[in-house]
């Protein structure tokens, strides 16, 4: 934790609601993913939709990591932060027009690597790739996944990322008819789900690339290590699954005489519990059910419990930051529940939502107006995919608290005229 006092200044210096990241924990996260044992070398590609703030992604890739992008946008974005084309992968659903399809060309003759996700991709990249002697990645769907919920799963049947193994065989031919070999093969089978079938993966993959790609030289087994975000919760072993590919690598040399270079692209591992959301109780209301307060930052700011039906860590703090009156992670008998909702005229403006979708309340404290209510392990997925504008709320500053003490400023509230801006 930042501990309350900053928490506090960051509020009064920034206003709430506001985004406040911990440098350290950052730094911290990207040496334990560059730290995963590998037999033959490791690529460790920060999966930059988690978080794409400039000053974040230049702190990632200072510590030594390379990029996912999702998108042309993404690689242009990363690029302007002063990033490498040759750092940066893009992995996308995106199929191009013409001008678009010249960008990308250009920017793959400057270094951008790109994984083939479709066969429609292929049929469009695969005459420039040969031209010009590029050897692009392919993406394959394994019809197996895991994830934190449905809608993070992508790896199975109801998700429709990357090539299909059925479509593998056609994909190759038309390959080969452009003389065209592919030097990387990717999974990624979801976000936040079960480690073990994160592990069952790697031999999935292997037994792809053995039969299917005799020239790829790199294998990607996605991202999506599960971070704890709750004290009831676990997280990915990165060591633990690192040795598990290493020793899968190096039984893959000895049967096939050929070495692969790993590569994984965590994006949550990395950021989530960096970041606080920190929001203010503005109000207090109940039903003849449920207490509720009322904070100035809900689904606008954090979208994940309506989306996912996530549950985030709450820390209640006072108002002038003297302490803690309480977290999740030192409750006990406290016998107040409340809801905690946001500002939004939207049912599910609810920070605590259960499965089902409704309101639930949560133990905690019992805060007083002013108070502020600090949402734990907003670092990953929040202010990046967030709906900011919605009410024509305004986009919520961003800080990062670095290891010496200070309080920097990485984005400036959005003011009401740059909603307006691009209206006719």
């Amino acid at each position: 934790m930042l501990g309350a006092a900053a928490v506090a200044r960051a509020a009064q210096l920034y206003g709430t609601p506001v985004y406040l990241y911990d440098e350290g924990l950052i730094l911290k996260r990207c040496e334990d993913c560059l730290n995963m044992p590998n037999a033959f070398g490791l690529t460790v590609r920060y999966a930059m939709k988690a978080n794409s703030n400039r000053s974040i992604l230049k702190l990632i890739c200072s510590a030594g990591l390379q990029l996912d992008a999702s998108s042309l946008n993404e690689v242009m974005r990363a690029h302007l932060a002063g990033i490498p084309y040759s750092s940066i992968m893009l992995t996308t659903q995106e199929v191009y027009s013409p001008p678009e399809m010249a960008k990308l060309e250009e920017l793959l003759m400057q270094g951008l690597k790109y994984n083939v996700c479709s066969l429609r991709q292929l049929r469009f990249i695969a005459d420039f790739a040969t031209g010009n002697g590029l050897t692009p990645g392919i993406r394959v769907h394994p019809g197996i996944g895991t994830g934190e919920s449905a809608a993070r799963n992508t790896g199975d049947d109801y998700a429709c990322f990357g090539v299909h193994r059925h479509d593998l065989e056609e994909a190759i031919s038309c390959a080969n008819k452009k003389g065209l070999k592919f030097g990387h093969v990717h999974e990624h089978i979801g976000s936040g789900g079960d480690p073990e079938v994160w592990r069952q993966n790697i031999d999935h993959e292997l037994s792809i690339v053995e039969e299917y790609f005799p020239d790829a030289r790199t294998v990607s087994f996605g991202g999506g290590l599960r971070e704890a975000r709750m004290p009831d919760e676990r997280a990915a072993d990165i060591k633990l699954l690192g040795s598990y590919a290493k020793a899968r690598i190096e039984d893959f040399q000895k049967r096939t005489g050929r070495k692969l270079r790993v590569e994984i692209e965590p994006g949550t591992y990395i950021v989530a519990n960096s970041g606080y959301a920190v929001t203010r109780v503005i109000d207090m209301k109940s039903t003849t059910r449920s207490h509720f307060i009322i904070i100035d930052g809900g689904m606008e700011i954090n979208s994940r419990p309506l989306l996912y039906g996530s549950r985030h860590p709450f820390y209640v703090i006072s108002e002038d930051g003297t302490r803690v009156k309480s977290s999740e992670f030192s409750l006990k008998d406290d016998s107040y529940r409340t809801v905690v909702a946001g500002k939004c005229c939207e049912s599910g403006d609810c920070q605590t939502l259960a499965p089902e979708g409704h309101s639930m309340e949560r133990a905690m404290a019992e805060p007083a107006v002013g108070d502020l209510l600090v949402v734990g392990g907003a670092g990953a997925y929040c202010s990046s995919m967030a709906p900011f504008n919605y009410n024509s709320h305004t986009q919520a500053p961003e800080a990062l608290f670095t290891p010496g003490g200070e309080l920097q400023l990485i984005r400036k509230r959005q003011t009401l005229e740059q909603i307006l801006e691009n209206e006719m």
